[in-house]
């Protein structure tokens, strides 16, 4: 054989390698962000998947309220955007039901990412890994019109009314550190069944994030209204991350995707797409 061909025929088998790691590797992906099935990037969210987060969509026999798979609603968006940086066209996702709680817990998980409002906290990242933040977020609290609680415009003013929110929420976690009231606050199992307390009156305010107050006062307490936000600040800075197996290798490859997102605009885009509305609480304080 001619030894001037040798380094081209180096070359070549070097490219040949390339391509055959590539063609294996579903997407844009490489052998370092498996994911659960080979060539399918599976998302896991709650149910129903509550606008802004979500929107679109009819209801399912499988989804309640809206179907995340629309690519509306500013998680669906986000989760998207994130497959596309990923490599993942929009027929290579896959979502499935994942009970909120349960998204953040010790375990295996069927998902690869987990996208439902939940926030970046110390204790959950012992047990599963985020991502960065792809959202950064104010609580809120929602009253019934026309109670005495109404007219309350402090913090302080908060203290001596019955408070709730949903069980595991950092929502739940602010009632006690930052309002720290005078009784116990109500918890719930899910944020449906926090929102008919408050509907029925069986607690005087809502705590919840603020997109997700817009919603409340908008579709499901009908006499409600936002009383007002709170800043993000201190040691109650709120921050939404999707979750992850804890040590998934994919974890560093969404972090890219989600910084990228970030720089290039595309987050402060969705943000005004499907959460402009999320601007206007006045801040209590």
């Amino acid at each position: 054989m001619n030894k001037r061909l040798l380094p081209f025929l180096a070359a070549v088998a070097a490219l040949a390698a390339v391509a055959a790691v590539a063609a294996a590797a579903p997407g844009s992906t490489a052998a370092s962000c498996p994911t659960v099935t080979d060539g399918q990037l599976t998302i896991g969210t709650d149910n129903p998947a509550f606008p802004p987060w979500f929107g679109g969509g009819t209801k399912t026999s499988k989804w309640k309220i809206n179907d995340p798979s629309t690519g509306k609603g500013y998680e669906s968006a986000v989760a998207y955007a994130i497959a596309k940086r990923l490599g993942y066209g929009k027929s290579q996702v896959k979502w499935t039901y994942v009970p909120f709680n349960k998204s953040f817990a010790p375990g295996t998980k069927s998902f690869d990412f987990d996208i439902n409002q939940i926030s970046i906290t110390p204790a959950r990242a012992k047990v599963v890994s985020f991502s960065r933040p792809y959202y950064d977020v104010n609580q809120a609290i929602v009253v019934n019109k026309g109670t005495k609680i109404a007219a309350v415009r402090s913090i302080r003013g908060l203290a001596r009314y019955k408070l709730g929110a949903q069980l595991g929420t950092t929502s739940y976690g602010f009632i006690k550190d930052r309002i720290k009231p005078s009784e116990q606050p109500a918890v719930f199992p899910s944020n449906a069944s926090a929102v008919l307390a408050l509907k029925n009156k069986q607690i005087d305010g809502l705590v919840v994030d603020l997109p997700t107050a817009f919603f409340v006062t908008a579709v499901q307490v009908p006499n409600g209204k936002i009383l007002g936000q709170f800043e993000n600040r201190g040691k109650t800075t709120d921050s939404f991350g999707v979750v992850l197996a804890k040590g998934n290798p994919l974890t560093s490859c969404v972090n890219r995707a989600i910084t990228a997102l970030r720089v290039n605009g595309t987050l402060k885009n969705l943000q005004r797409i499907w959460l402009a509305k999320a601007t206007g609480a006045p801040i209590l304080k």
